[in-house]
């Protein structure tokens, strides 16, 4: 394939913008390469300036649940555009994208619209904090929620050590309230809330990892979360920015049966435009400004255009069968692509929750630790990644994030990709 127009524009974007993207994510740093540059999308196809057409896996990283152009979120855009793009005041849609959150994730009785999925989660742990009158939070290693100060952290030398800033320019007065342990690892969260758990505001996790690729809880991991925040009284925040409405009507706590004080939400609940929310108890929402002392605001909160894509996408996903057929095939592919990898002899696991599913070039039989993520082989990723990307199947650049299926998925696609993937898997040595 030729991409002889995606690398002028990446030596002209360089210029003018870090790295030449405007998220690192964008970058094809960890493969080896530069940037696409895309022109369009239609249902499970990418569309990039050379003219190159790929079947997309990265869904806009998440929100396209309904494929690229879907009609009936176009026609909400067109309907909203009619009427302006935004008021910097209330609106009733905002009202009814709010009462639409909260029928499908039972635990959250109030909703508070933000921008983004960041947002969400910054304001969330204000708000733990100013609910609980403590500092000290909990993540866990492998979880990714956003560029916030706080959370990025990493894992000391001991597993209940104090964060360590992971990046430039983060205080490490910060991080030193952020408080990492393993994923998926009960014994930590056991031994460091006994000892610590009155000085906790809030625990936040993904309740399945979407960024270290896809790795589900193992049982019992979310359950001793919940009853570890309530021994202690601290807020249990589930970030479900990737798995709200992802892989079930009412997220990961839906699927698990385990409830959480405060949720934060994203990607599809905007049908792909800039969105972010975050919501739960009432007693806990109702110390959110006006209404309490935990200050947050936002100017373009709620905006027309993203809550009116957000509703079209959410009465989408709401009909009969929807999630059954999704993941129907979503099995139907990595069950495919297991196969592939075993007759070329080529060593993988694969996890897949509904529509998200990661692919890890590892002997082991079972990923669930962030260690066996880190363990896993990135030259036969990299091998994989440029193959398929060359065979017309485009991929997250990176071993460490999810895959998302789509609607707009259909058999064929579902068969180019298997057929690529067959030369990708012979292409690793």
């Amino acid at each position: 394939m030729k991409r002889d127009k995606s690398q002028t524009l990446y030596e002209s974007a360089i210029q003018y913008i870090p790295g030449g993207v405007n998220s690192p994510v964008r970058a094809f740093k960890a493969v080896g390469g530069n940037p696409l540059f895309f022109k369009s999308g239609d249902g499970a196809y990418l569309t990039d300036v050379d003219d190159n057409c790929y079947v997309d896996y990265v869904g806009a990283w998440g929100p396209l649940i309904l494929g690229h152009r879907n009609e009936k979120v176009l026609a909400a855009l067109q309907s909203q555009l009619d009427k302006g793009i935004g008021y910097g005041a209330s609106t009733e849609a905002e009202v009814e994208i709010a009462k639409k959150l909260c029928s499908m994730v039972h635990s959250v009785e109030l909703v508070r619209l933000v921008t983004s999925g960041t947002e969400a989660t910054m304001s969330a742990i204000r708000l733990a904090r100013g609910y609980t009158n403590r500092d000290r939070i909990v993540k866990f290693e492998g979880c990714y929620h956003g560029h916030v100060d706080a959370l990025l952290v990493k894992a000391g030398s001991g597993a209940l050590t104090l964060g360590e800033p992971d990046s430039s320019g983060v205080p490490k007065a910060y991080s030193e309230l952020s408080h990492v342990l393993p994923f998926n690892d009960l014994e930590a969260v056991e031994e460091f809330f006994n000892k610590h758990g009155h000085e906790i505001a809030c625990a936040i996790v993904e309740p399945i990892a979407g960024n270290m690729n896809c790795v589900a809880p193992i049982p019992d991991f979310l359950d001793l979360l919940r009853e570890k925040c309530t021994e202690y009284g601290s807020i249990l925040i589930f970030d479900e920015v990737m798995t709200g409405f992802r892989v079930a009507p009412g997220g990961a706590q839906q699927l698990f049966g385990v409830i959480p004080d405060l949720t934060t939400l994203g990607k599809v609940i905007g049908g792909g435009l800039p969105i972010g929310a975050f919501g739960g108890k009432k007693e806990i929402m109702e110390k959110i400004a006006p209404n309490g002392a935990v200050y947050q605001a936002g100017t373009l909160s709620g905006n027309p255009l993203a809550v009116a894509a957000g509703l079209a996408t959410l009465e989408t996903i709401s009909g009969a069968g929807f999630y059954e057929a999704l993941n129907k095939k979503t099995k139907s592919l990595v069950d495919g692509l297991k196969e592939r990898a075993d007759v070329a002899g080529v060593p993988l696991t694969i996890n897949q929750i509904g529509g998200m599913f990661g692919c890890f070039f590892s002997v082991e039989e079972e990923i669930t630790r962030f260690d066996q993520v880190m363990a896993c082989n990135l030259e036969h990723f990299q091998t994989y990644f440029h193959t398929m990307l060359e065979n017309g199947i485009y991929l997250a650049p990176s071993a460490f994030e999810a895959g998302f299926v789509s609607a707009a998925h259909g058999e064929d696609e579902i068969n180019k990709t298997l057929t690529a993937s067959e030369k990708a898997f012979a292409a690793i040595k």
